[in-house]
Parts: structure tokens; C-alpha cells; sequence
């Protein structure tokens, strides 16, 4: 892995390792899910345009909304996790229990397993993440035969502690969040997710500061929600040469989501001139990061597992 001396991903213990084996069958192929050129899955009667993606172990909705539109209703057994991405994205829902609440962007929320609805109170973007093991909602991803089989170089998901206090509507706001260069982004965790809302950017990545790097065993999926960005993936070469296959260089606008399969070495290079700005997104939440003190925001609230 190659990070700059003052990128806080240069402490962490896997920093300096090499490359997993290819052993254990196929590496997946990246995919490429360009919302902004490819039209909704859904479009609702009020004007609310959605698509549907799913990793092994989430699905994504990505919701361009209507104000006013009922965009959300449907029973869960699991948390979902939603996210309100600018300060045009508002919401109001209801938990189980039937209270409501209200929410404004920029912003994580978590809302507890049952039934739930989400109206959208603005016309900013709403992106909600569930676990896969949501069958019906899994389904119905445009990506879904991508699935058909799992991918064996990912790991099932293991859900982690259950939150301090239960299970709850709990919501959190980005303004509520002081810029650190000792912390990695701004990253929330629940039993299933980990989310790196990271800070909107302006004008394009310097290029000699660049940041290829791998996962063992878990997806990474990178979330553009403005601006325009190159994912560089590189599969490493195994000794049977017919499974090899070309570098990605891959231009893509916002919306859009890239699912980065593992062992896959990967960067993300911001190209837009004006604001660009990308949300990572791990199922199951991540233990290298997890392990790095204050950089999990919410770690009271959702503890790491112990030994």
C-alpha cells in the first residue's frame, strides 16, 4: 500500500503489506454504476427517481427525490442506515413505535429494525443502505445477477454489538463534526456498516499524492455525490494467466457508485474542477479503522466485538 507521510491511513498496521493471494477463486470484476447516465429503476408517481445496487453483503437505494414524495415504506429485520447528502436532503420519518422524525443534511441516520417510512421533506439526494439478507430488496438491484453466486474472495457478513441502549432512531448531524487532519474523514459505524462521509473537495486531486491500497477480504463501495473522479483498479496477477485482466481507468460523474471488489488494488482520483465529493461505504464496518483511536465517531454507541 503507498500513502503519503501525512495521510492518516499511513498508521495503520496493514499499510505496508503486500497484495493478498489470489487463492480461492475468481477475483470479481469491478463494477461501474453510473447513475448519471443510466436511468432510474424506479420512478414514483410523485417524480421520485431511485436506483437499486447491492454489494454482497448491502443494498444501495439512491433516491432523487421530490418534496413531499412518500419514498420509503416497508418493513425491515435489520437497521438500515440513511444518508442525507447535502443541505438540500431532508426527511421526515417514522420508526416502528410511529414516531416521527425529522432530519436535515448533511447527515448519517440509523433507523432501528420494523417498520418505517421515510417522506422527503426536500429535493436533495437520499441514500439508504440495507443488508442483503433484506431478500426481497435484494432482488431487486439492477446488478443483482452480479450475486447470483457469492463472491468467494468477500467475507459474510458478522454483525457486530448490538448499540449501547438498543436499538433507536438515532441521527447524526456532519456540522456537528470538527475537521481533524489526525482522523481519517468522518466515519460512523452500525452492526452491519461502516460510512466514510468524507468532506467535500474542491478542484482536482493532486496527482503525486495518490493512494493505492487493497482489502482482504471486504468491498469497498465509493459513493460520488458530486463532481467527476477516475477509479484506478488494478487486479493483481495470479499464476493462471487466461484469469488476468486489463487495469480500470474508469471516468465516472455523480451520482455514482463503484463496487471495488478485494484483493483489487485501488485509488480514486478527483478530476471536476469545482466540488467534488465521495462517500465510502463497508459491510461489515472495518476493524483497522475501528482500531484507530477517535476516528469512529459513534464508537460509544456501537461498540467494537471483544476478544
Amino acid at each position: 500500500m503507498a500513502y503519503t507521510k501525512d495521510d492518516p491511513r499511513s498508521a495503520l498496521a496493514t499499510a505496508t503489506r503486500a497484495p493478498a493471494e489470489t487463492a480461492g477463486g475468481d477475483i470479481a470484476a469491478p463494477q461501474f454504476l453510473d447513475f448519471s447516465v443510466l436511468p432510474p429503476d424506479v420512478t414514483t408517481a410523485d417524480g421520485s427517481h431511485q436506483w437499486i445496487t447491492r454489494g454482497q453483503n448491502f443494498v444501495m437505494i439512491y433516491t432523487e427525490p421530490a418534496a413531499g414524495d412518500l419514498v420509503w415504506r416497508a418493513r425491515l429485520d435489520s437497521e438500515q442506515v440513511v444518508l442525507l447528502i447535502d443541505e438540500r436532503s431532508s426527511v421526515r420519518g417514522t420508526d416502528d413505535d410511529g414516531v416521527v422524525h425529522e432530519a436535515t443534511g448533511p447527515a448519517l441516520l440509523v433507523v432501528p429494525p420494523g417498520q418505517s417510512s421515510l417522506t422527503s421533506t426536500g429535493t436533495g439526494p437520499i441514500v439508504q443502505l440495507l443488508q442483503s439478507d433484506e431478500a426481497e430488496w435484494a432482488a431487486k438491484a439492477s446488478n443483482a445477477a452480479a450475486y447470483a453466486e457469492p463472491h468467494p474472495h468477500v467475507a459474510p457478513l458478522e454483525l457486530w454489538p448490538e448499540p449501547v441502549g438498543g436499538y433507536r432512531w438515532r441521527s447524526y448531524s456532519m456540522s456537528d463534526v470538527p475537521a481533524d487532519p489526525k482522523r481519517f474523514g468522518r466515519i460512523f459505524r452500525t452492526r452491519a456498516f461502516m460510512v466514510n462521509f468524507m468532506p467535500p473537495s474542491s478542484g482536482p486531486r493532486d496527482l503525486t499524492r495518490m493512494s493505492p491500497h487493497f482489502h482482504d477480504d471486504f468491498e469497498q463501495a465509493s459513493l460520488v455525490v458530486a463532481g467527476t473522479y477516475i477509479h484506478h483498479i488494478q487486479t493483481p496477477w495470479g499464476t493462471d494467466g487466461t484469469k488476468w485482466r486489463p487495469e480500470d481507468h474508469v471516468r465516472v460523474g455523480s451520482p455514482s457508485v463503484t463496487i471495488i471488489p478485494p484483493p483489487t488494488v485501488h485509488t480514486s482520483q478527483a478530476i471536476g474542477w469545482r466540488t467534488n465529493h465521495l462517500i465510502d461505504i463497508f459491510s461489515g464496518p472495518r476493524h483497522d479503522f475501528s482500531a484507530r483511536p477517535g476516528w469512529v465517531l459513534n464508537a460509544d454507541e456501537y461498540p467494537a466485538p471483544t476478544d
